[in-house]
Formats: C-alpha cells, sequence, structure tokens
C-alpha cells in the first residue's frame, strides 16, 4: 500500500486544489459572471461531452489498463497502436452522422431551449477531447504515474476556465469566443497529456497486432457499454433536466451537484493508482492481495468521504448565503447526490474488481438495466418535481447499482468491503452530524463554515487515531506530527 498511499495522497491534494478553482469558478464566478440561462448551456455542454466520451474512447481507456500488464515486451507496441486507433471506430462515422444528420439533432436538442441549437459540434468536440485524455491518462496510469494526469484532469482545466471567466467580466473576450474557448481547454489539455504520455513510453506504430487483438476489441466494445452506464447514472439527469425545464434549472442543479460531488473527491484520487494495481492481482490471479486491496481503499475512502458529507451537510446553510439567491434551493439535492458519493466511496475499488475480471459481461448487463432505469426515472420525476426528482432518480439508481455490484462480488469473489473498522467510522460520523447539525453560529459565514469545520474534524481524526481505527490513516498522522 506504500505507492498507493503516496500518490493517492498526491492525487488527493491535487484533486482538492481543483476542487478549490472549481468551486470558485461554479458558485462565484460562473453565478455572477454569466446569465443562468448561458451557464446552464455551459453545464449541459460539458455534461453531453462526458456522455459522449465513453463511447468515442470505444473502451480504449479501459483495454488499456486491463491488458497492459499482460502483454510482453514484443507485443506491447502492436497493443498500443490498436488501442490508440481503436476509438476512430466509432470517431469517424460520428462525426460524418453530425454532419448528415445536424439539422436533425440541433432540433431535437434544443426543442424546449432554443438556446442549444448552434453548439452541437461543441458536443462532439468537448467528448472527442475527453475521450482521448482518458486513454493517454490509462497510458502514463499503467506505469503507476498518476499525479500529473490528475493535475491535468483536476486542475488544469480549472484554472482555464477561470481565467476566460474573468477575462469575459472584465470584457477582454465576447462570450462566443468564451464558449469556444471551453472547448479549446479540453482539446489542449488532451495534447498535452498525449506528450507526458509518450515521453514516459514513445508509440510506435506496429500494425502486427496481437493475435488476441479480437478479444482485445471486444472488451472494448463491451467497455462502451460500461462506460456509458456509469456516465449516464452520473451526467443523464443534467442532459434531460434541459428536455424538460428551461435551462436555467440545469445550472441551479448543476451547482447543488458540484457541492456533492466533493465528497468523492478522496476516492477518485485513490482510483487513479489502484485501478492499474486491481487488474495485475486478476491477471495474476492474487486473491489475498486483491482483498486487501479492496477492504484497504474501501475504509479509507469511506473515513474521507464521510467526512466531507458531514462538513458539507452541516456546512450549507453558510455556503449559500455567499452565492446568489437563485442558487440557494438545493438542500435535497445535495443530500440525495451526498450520500450516493458516500455509498461510492464505501464500496472502494470494487468497479476495477468488475470491469477488470472475467465477469465484467455480467455486469455491464446489470448495468444496461439499471440505464435504462435511470432514463425511466428522470422521464417520470422531473416533470413531476423538477431539479428534485433528477436528483432522487439519480440517488435511487446509484443506490440500487451499488448495492448489485456488493452483493455480485460478495457471491463470486468471497470478499466484502467493511470491517469492524467501518461500523466504528459510521457510528462516528452519524454522532457527529446530529451533533452539529443542530449547533448554529451567529457568525459571518465564512467564520461559521471554518469554525464548524475545526470542531468537527479535530475530535473525528484524534478519535479515529486514539482507537487505531485505520493503520495507513494513524501512520499518516504520525509522520504528519513528526513534521
Amino acid at each position: 500500500m506504500g505507492i498507493v498511499l503516496k500518490q493517492s495522497f498526491r492525487n488527493t491534494i491535487i484533486t482538492f486544489i481543483g476542487f478549490a478553482f472549481g468551486a470558485v469558478n461554479t458558485l462565484f464566478l460562473y453565478t455572477n459572471i454569466l446569465r443562468p440561462s448561458y451557464y446552464g448551456l455551459v453545464t449541459f455542454i460539458l455534461a453531453t461531452g462526458a456522455i459522449l466520451m465513453p463511447l468515442f474512447a470505444f473502451g480504449a481507456h479501459n483495454t488499456l489498463v486491463k491488458f497492459y500488464s499482460a502483454q510482453d515486451e514484443g507485443t506491447k507496441n502492436s497493443f498500443l497502436t490498436l488501442v490508440v486507433l481503436s476509438p476512430l471506430l466509432i470517431l469517424i462515422p460520428a462525426a460524418g452522422l453530425t454532419w448528415v444528420f445536424y439539422d436533425s439533432i440541433a432540433a431535437f436538442l434544443s426543442r424546449k431551449n432554443g438556446i442549444v441549437v448552434d453548439y452541437v459540434w461543441y458536443f462532439f468536440l468537448v467528448g472527442f477531447a475527453m475521450a482521448y485524455f482518458e486513454v493517454f491518462y490509462a497510458w502514463s496510469k499503467v506505469h503507476l504515474k498518476s499525479v500529473f494526469g490528475n493535475f491535468m484532469k483536476e486542475v488544469f482545466g480549472r484554472v482555464c476556465i477561470s481565467i476566460l471567466l474573468v477575462l469575459l467580466y472584465l470584457q477582454m473576450i465576447s462570450l462566443p469566443l468564451f464558449l469556444k474557448g471551453i472547448v479549446a481547454v479540453y482539446l489542449l489539455r488532451t495534447a498535452i497529456m498525449k506528450v507526458y504520455a509518450y515521453r514516459l513510453r514513445r508509440l510506435k506504430l506496429d500494425f502486427d497486432f496481437p493475435k488476441s487483438y479480437k478479444v482485445i476489441l471486444q472488451y472494448g466494445m463491451l467497455m462502451v457499454l460500461g462506460g456509458s452506464v456509469a456516465l449516464i447514472l452520473i451526467e443523464i439527469d443534467k442532459f434531460m433536466i434541459n428536455q424538460y425545464i428551461a435551462i436555467d434549472y440545469v445550472a441551479y442543479y448543476g451547482v447543488a451537484v458540484y457541492i456533492a460531488t466533493v465528497i468523492s473527491v478522496p476516492n477518485r484520487a485513490m482510483n487513479q493508482i489502484t485501478y492499474p494495481m486491481t487488474a495485475e492481482y486478476l491477471n495474476q490471479d492474487n486473491h489475498f492481495e486483491l482483498e486487501h486491496l479492496y477492504k484497504k481503499t474501501a475504509l479509507t475512502s469511506f473515513i474521507a468521504s464521510g467526512l466531507l458529507f458531514i462538513l458539507i451537510i452541516t456546512n450549507i446553510e453558510a455556503l449559500y448565503l455567499m452565492i446568489p439567491e437563485a442558487y440557494r434551493n438545493g438542500f435535497v439535492i445535495v443530500f440525495m447526490i451526498g450520500m450516493a458519493k458516500v455509498f461510492d466511496a464505501f464500496l472502494g475499488n470494487i468497479n476495477a474488481i468488475l470491469y477488470y475480471s472475467r465477469f465484467y459481461r455480467t455486469v455491464l448487463v446489470f448495468g444496461i438495466f439499471l440505464a435504462l432505469f435511470t432514463i425511466l426515472l428522470n422521464l417520470w420525476l422531473i416533470p413531476l418535481f423538477g431539479i428534485e426528482g433528477a436528483a432522487l432518480a439519480s440517488f435511487s439508481s446509484i443506490f440500487i447499482f451499488n448495492l448489485i455490484k456488493m452483493i455480485f462480488v460478495k457471491l463470486k469473489f468471497g470478499i466484502v468491503p467493511y470491517t469492524n473498522s467501518t461500523f466504528k467510522v459510521f457510528v462516528l460520523l452519524v454522532l457527529l452530524g446530529v451533533l452539529f447539525g443542530q449547533i448554529t453560529f451567529h457568525f459571518h459565514p465564512i467564520l461559521n463554515i471554518v469554525l464548524k469545520t475545526i470542531l468537527i474534524v479535530v475530535p473525528y481524526f484524534g478519535l479515529l487515531y486514539r482507537f487505531q481505527v485505520s493503520e495507513d490513516l494513524s501512520d499518516l498522522i504520525k509522520k504528519l506530527l513528526k513534521f
């Protein structure tokens, strides 16, 4: 766990920095510089690009992580060539179809909000950039070099968008140029990631593909479904809100979801390094290390994400006082999406175990049904309850899908993510949430947040350290205390 803890700690710091810039953008710059309709448009463009990403990537990033460690030196170049070129099997036809049916696609996407009509190619380009970024990011992760890629993913884009927003506020760029700039940022990020990946191992084109290329491509095609399922569960709500109510509500919903998404930072950071390790343990049939990694990642992620959930829920009123009033009615959304993110964290590296094992086909079948269920729930609940209905649909789908995955791993691998320490952490989180949820300070909102955060964090980590709930956490606290 040394390399996991070391890189996970660095990734967590980087991801928090990225989320800090994202928070400034989401809560203050976007909300005060753009009208809600244009903020909703930006959110819709990025959400649609994210939905297209797994389709455009053709599962290449997952394929790279799963099969790279099984290649010998003689087949690595041909394997990497196959991985890099395989997304073109989707991208080229998709570009042609977009060109031919542009008017029909634009009419469908803008039937409720006409503002969307001129931005179809923006969706395509953002999806393309996100897809190849993930391929080159996976390239670095299989070499156990995840920190730079995490910086590019979490920090670089948000800093660039902060700069664009400031330039727009100073009237140094126009609104159309700002929207083009967002697309350019995603394309530039991908180009930089490609250069870094090739510095780790330069691509030497070799079209004598591995003998198992059919298996590799088949896995990639199935991962299109797997990635699409994951993104549908996360992003489809923003897409479907645009189809039923004013696009302004996409912006309101996006702010609340962003606040809740902070909870997933530790889990996301840890996954950057644990995913390739999980694939390697599965390829080696190392059941002992696999179970050890599963429990460790689950406990560490739950400790960190559970704390963030309590901090957000107990400070949400003070936080909302600092943003425009139109964006403040999102407590229910933050709570439901936050609970879903905590459950994600509680399961540690379970997605890697499932997607890189021989059972990935079965899991994909479950996922497809859950994705359809999510869409149907949104079709039903958004017209009834608006953006709160979208949150309820997302929470229900994610909860059910995660429960199915946990039961499936228990049945097939005989392992579970929880230990006695997990229940100790849960009890402590509930006690702190109940206690500080009742306490209100009447100071400035920032002072309220700082004070309540200190009062929660200090006893939380103090009690975890006192009772040695997590060996990794205790070691980290010891090192910090010595420092």
